[in-house]
């Protein structure tokens, strides 16, 4: 007996010692960087259709992330997210050609906004990956960002380095790493097939589950539906006065879901202009996203497919409150 316990204490010290030399290791290392990435020579067109489609996917994502005080995309420092990740900056990504994107080619900008891998080989971890957009919606977000458009004409400003914590080191040395690029054509789904239309817009446009679900750790960019907690909410963000606020729960659970709270045309406009159906203003940060009334409404439909998760977001928040 005495020989089973001392052969346990052994396995187990080594486990200890491994575990603390990995964790050593990561926080010693920081986030990973690879090998430069070979990318594809590409060559986007730029069309009055692409440029007018790519303000509009900027505003719900390059803008809402990297504007600064004066609009323009210099970068900002990311107050909304949990402070368990660090300190967080997103990226000047204005058309500076020293600390900006100026001098990146389609080609990079497509790799990386599908990836999160920089032309150096660098990664972007924090950075969203637009796995399941559609490459018409990628090219047209870098028409914006090649355009004349002022919030990104070039400003010779560089953002702060973002302060990772210890767990966003860890993350990124184990479960978070650069996406594969796609192998075949990503399509935007027919718009007559509003469900498909609905979980595109949903998860490939806006991707709306990243903040709509239960864990930013537990994600899954390639197969949305797979990310814990999928629509019901619950990952804690940060109000503009620094206080903690968890996201709605968007399943049509009968209690603690969207069913009983709002209709589609509530839904239209809490989703367009940030208006509940009471009439107040959904806090930040939530914003209004420059969406059709048919692409919202699509949206709710395909929520209605979802599998219902019972989330008393209201009641974690009190508690949350309560706690501090």
């Amino acid at each position: 007996m005495k020989k089973v316990l001392r052969i346990f204490l052994i396995i187990v010290g080594f486990v200890v010692v491994a575990i603390l030399g990995f964790v050593s290791f990561a926080a010693v290392r920081g986030v990973p960087d690879y090998d430069p990435p070979v990318v594809q020579d590409l060559k986007i067109e730029a069309t009055p259709a692409r440029l007018a489609r790519g303000a509009k996917i900027a505003q719900m994502h390059c803008i809402a992330c990297h504007a600064d005080e004066n609009k323009q995309l210099t970068g900002r420092h990311l107050s909304d997210l949990p402070s368990l990740f660090g300190t967080l900056y997103s990226m000047n990504i204005t058309q500076d050609k020293t600390v900006g994107i100026g001098s990146w080619t389609d080609g990079e900008l497509y790799y990386f906004l599908r990836t999160g891998l920089r032309k150096n080989g660098t990664f972007a971890p924090i950075m969203p990956k637009f796995a399941t957009m559609a490459d018409e919606d990628v090219q047209s977000v870098i028409v914006w960002l090649k355009s004349n458009e002022a919030p990104v004409q070039p400003v010779a400003k560089e953002a702060p380095k973002s302060e990772f914590s210890l767990f966003a080191k860890l993350l990124a040395n184990t479960v978070i790493k650069p996406l594969p690029f796609p192998e075949k054509a990503i399509l935007i789904p027919d718009s007559t097939d509003e469900l498909a239309f609905g979980r595109y817009v949903a998860d490939g446009l806006g991707t709306c589950y990243a903040c709509h679900s239960a864990d930013f750790t537990k994600q899954d960019p390639l197969h949305p539906e797979l990310s814990e907690g999928y629509y019901g909410g619950g990952n804690e963000m940060k109000t503009a006065d620094g206080k903690p606020i968890f996201t709605a729960n968007l399943t049509f659970d009968e209690e603690t879901g969207i069913a009983k709270k709002y209709t589609k045309p509530q839904f239209i406009q809490a989703v367009k202009a940030c208006v509940r159906p009471d009439g107040g203003l959904i806090r930040g940060p939530m914003f209004p996203h420059q969406l059709t009334d048919y692409e919202a409404g699509a949206i709710f439909e395909y929520l209605k497919t979802v599998p219902k998760i019972k989330n008393d977001i209201a009641n974690k928040e009190k508690e949350a409150l309560a706690s501090k």
